[in-house]
Formats: structure tokens, C-alpha cells, sequence
């Protein structure tokens, strides 16, 4: 699994940080920064879960 995020989608409202902190971080400028793109397959579904609750929908889940 592959994390990518669109940072001119996203709009700071820090829900991925909030379901996956161990993928994803807040910027000093409160957007979102993917700390890990590969993440480990016991954060898959946080990941997820992140996914689903990001109100711009800015990150993306790529199975390969």
C-alpha cells in the first residue's frame, strides 16, 4: 500500500492526524504532511480511516 496526499486540496481540518498520527502530521502552515508512505500493514486500516474523514478528500490509497 502507497499514501499519497494533494496539498492543494487540503484544507488543515487534521482529521488524517487525528485517525493515523503515524502516518500523517500537521505543518507549521496546519496542512497536512505524510510522515510515512509505505506505511506498515498493522496501519492500513487507520490509514483508512484517515482517508474517509478527510473533509477535502486529499489522500489517496494506492493498492500496489
Amino acid at each position: 500500500m502507497r499514501v499519497t496526499v494533494d496539498h492543494e486540496r487540503c484544507v488543515g481540518a487534521a482529521q488524517c492526524v487525528l485517525a493515523a498520527p503515524a502516518v500523517f502530521g500537521q505543518g507549521e502552515d496546519g496542512l497536512v504532511r505524510l510522515l510515512d508512505a509505505r506505511p506498515a500493514a498493522e496501519l492500513w486500516d487507520r490509514a483508512r480511516e484517515a482517508v474517509a474523514a478527510c473533509p477535502s478528500r486529499s489522500i489517496t490509497i494506492h493498492e500496489d
